[in-house]
């Protein structure tokens, strides 16, 4: 095997069926799509986002942006030391460069990401074609093939797609937590036409429906697929928490033995927690919860 094959992810990844109380008393069906489970470095939906883009980029170093905590980073990193390719992270914060990595960070130059900081200001206006070619001269990467912030692109939505063709069929609602919004766009082009798409978004805006309509426009030519969005489950934006959501992820981990991603994840099941509890759901309706991640150790 060569290429991302000789990596061997695990596709199509596993469904798994819980029984839980605050859903079976509503007459609601949960499943558990443990795309956690697709590779044990480069974890879920950024597998199914990076994988076309890595190929895309043999032979040339990646270019990519994050924050300080981002998964995407870290994947990225991952997949760069698996491959033999050159990476560089571009990250959200100039004042991060004179102080300690936190973890994650640490672990993007262990897998030997090299890491730029850039102020805040420029970080916003990264997608400008004159900021992108600034940030490149600077990090010494012009000749780089860049994958935009949290992996979303064409070539990522596209692979998404796979992931709602492998739910066709198993659920009436598939949700997920969506950043950017990439894997919310494929997904819902690869469900049946009687399924609907939900997406919790993890970051406050209210801005996120325009950019899903808009990656599946470049990506399949029209918006596809039945998707919605509830912005009710953010817990104050990305990379926050708070103890009710701790309390409620630890929860969940010992009733069910799934260990639960924070930032994504246990928002995501929180909501459908709430959506059942506040009747959202008729009886008989089957809801399967995307994993799309796993606590960072």
């Amino acid at each position: 095997m060569t290429g991302l094959d000789a990596l061997r992810p695990r596709l199509p990844s596993p469904v798994q069926e819980l029984s839980d109380p605050r859903f079976t008393r509503h007459g609601v069906r949960l499943l558990l799509k443990r795309d956690d489970l697709i590779h044990p470095e480069i974890v879920g939906n950024k597998w199914r986002k990076l994988a076309p883009n890595l190929t895309a980029a043999v032979g040339r170093t990646v270019v990519t942006f994050g924050g300080a905590y981002s998964n995407h980073l870290r994947a990225t990193a991952a997949a760069g030391r698996l491959l033999g390719l050159p990476t560089v992270g571009v990250v959200r914060g100039q004042e991060l460069a004179d102080r300690p990595l936190n973890p994650s960070l640490t672990r993007c130059a262990a897998d030997g990401m090299r890491l730029h900081f850039v102020d805040r200001s420029t970080y916003r206006a990264k997608t400008d074609p004159a900021t992108l070619a600034r940030v490149l001269r600077a990090a010494d990467a012009e000749d780089a093939y860049v994958v935009p912030e949290g992996g979303s692109n064409t070539l990522a939505v596209r692979g998404c797609r796979a992931l709602g063709e492998e739910l066709s069929g198993l659920a009436d609602v598939v949700a997920i937590a969506c950043g950017t919004g990439g894997t919310l766009a494929g997904l819902a082009a690869g469900l049946s036409p009687d399924q609907r798409a939900l997406g919790v978004p993890v970051l406050k805006g209210g801005f996120l429906a325009a950019d899903v309509e808009s990656l599946q426009i470049r990506a399949f030519g029209a918006r596809r697929g039945h998707w919605a969005l509830d912005d009710r489950f953010h817990f104050g934006g990305y990379a926050r928490t708070t103890p009710e959501l701790e309390t409620f992820a630890e929860d969940f981990e010992g009733r069910h033995g799934v260990p639960v991603e924070r930032l994504y994840v246990a928002k995501l099941l929180y909501g459908l927690v709430a959506l059942a509890e506040e009747g959202a759901y008729a009886r008989g309706t089957t809801v399967a919860a995307v994993v799309t991640g796993r606590p960072f150790p």
